[in-house]
């Protein structure tokens, strides 16, 4: 217990390696801790194995939390142009998918060897796998107790992460931390995953499984705990129900015994109104039958369903009244399922909730009751939406405490 360290990280993944990293190079001597055999496991599976590392659109309004302005700070001094430069620096080669999210060209481990090699440029050490049995204050100084023995802080860093995939050694350590210290946690929740549906709620679409269509999908409701939202992502259809990412971002909103609503021609950023006119009150449509009418935007077989449906399967558009068109129109455009539940923890991307953003300060992540006690990453409540936002909270949330320590 000779030397006393500048910073104890517990926890050695994204938001943890990449504070270590800055906190080194600034000229702290850093010490990160974490119980995993292997460090980096999140970020080596996620993205498929080439990690959606960041976002070129990652802003604010991309996050939900209790707090919604508590990003702020974090996000603007260090938005997701700096990590990309970071990235070219090593040059590591990406490419853009949807909606601005970056991956890797190779391999998620070249994130993983970044932030090794930003954590050897500030002779930061790190130990794993350790155990940490304690934290506690005495003095000035903070006491971390391992089964490597004891060793003394002058600040706690938790980056811990959430509780999603606990088979690589996801817990819910910093929480219990936060509890211990008396600061305030939210429920936690799984976020990005999966929702389920029982056959009897599923209905007679349960047989195009395999299918994949753009879609506007709304979940949540104003005044609820993170309010509503509306996405324009793509929807799978698949043997249990509804899945791809239109439903992973719906989830995150999503509250047991609520109703998800899909517009299935909105597939295009304010261009539904349109569609629906041009396909629904088009006069050359006239002797189109029914579900070839809705396949002009819609695949086969998802049209096909929807004209049996309504019962109008095989008849031509001339012959449909105007009330059946609109009941048609609004079953199409307005189509609501409710979920029986989420696939949980296991198949859950993120965690929603955590410690309580008014607990602690935006600028350093600094707990307000606790100097030198901070939260940063997943653990705080702060959820990205899908496409590389979590990431860029975990780099950004990491700079601002790194510049604090």
């Amino acid at each position: 217990m000779s030397k006393v360290w500048d910073a104890i990280i517990i926890g050695g993944g994204a938001a943890g390696l990449f504070c270590a990293g800055i906190a080194g190079q600034l000229g702290k001597k850093i010490l990160v801790l974490d119980h995993a055999p292997v460090l980096g496991e999140k970020i080596r599976i996620s993205g498929g194995g080439r990690c959606n590392f960041t976002n070129l659109y990652s802003a604010p309004a991309n996050f939900l939390s209790l707090n919604p302005h508590f990003v702020k700070s974090a996000l603007a001094r260090y938005p997701s142009a700096e990590f990309i430069k970071l990235v070219r620096s090593y040059r590591i080669g990406f490419h853009e998918k949807h909606q601005g999210q970056l991956f890797c060209d190779d391999s998620a481990k070249q994130i993983i060897e970044l932030l090794f090699a930003e954590c050897a440029k500030g002779q930061v050490e790190i130990r794993h796998p350790v155990a940490v049995e304690s934290i506690a204050k005495s003095g000035e100084y903070w006491v971390v107790g391992t089964s490597a023995g004891t060793e003394q802080s002058k600040a706690v860093v938790m980056a811990t992460g959430g509780l999603p995939v606990p088979a690589i050694g996801a817990t819910a350590y910093a929480l219990d931390i936060a509890k211990q210290f008396d600061i305030r946690v939210n429920d936690p929740r799984p976020a990005l995953v999966p929702l389920s549906f029982t056959s009897d709620t599923f209905g007679d679409l349960s047989d195009l499984a395999g299918l994949s269509v753009p879609v506007k999908i709304a979940a949540g409701l104003k005044g609820h705990r993170y309010g509503a939202c509306c996405f324009y992502e793509d929807l799978l259809l698949t043997h249990k129900g509804l899945s791809g990412p239109a439903v992973l971002q719906a989830s995150s909103y999503w509250s047991e015994g609520e109703s998800i609503h899909i517009n299935w021609l909105g597939n295009e950023r304010g261009s539904g109104d349109t569609q629906c006119e041009s396909i629904f009150t088009n006069e050359e449509h006239r002797l189109k039958l029914t579900e070839n009418l809705l396949a002009i935007a819609l695949p086969q077989r998802l049209a096909k369903a929807f004209a049996e449906q309504s019962g109008l399967l095989g008849r031509k558009w001339a012959e449909v009244s105007k009330k059946d068109r609109h009941t048609l129109q609004e079953l199409v455009t307005h189509w609501a399922v409710k979920p029986a539940g989420t696939l949980g923890w296991k198949k859950a991307e993120v965690m929603l909730g955590g410690v309580d953003t008014k607990e602690l300060d935006s600028q350093s992540m600094m707990s307000r009751q606790h100097a030198g006690l901070y939260f940063i990453g997943e653990c705080v409540d702060v959820t990205g939406h899908l496409g590389g936002h979590n990431f860029q909270w975990a780099w950004a949330s990491g700079h601002a405490c790194a510049h604090a320590l």
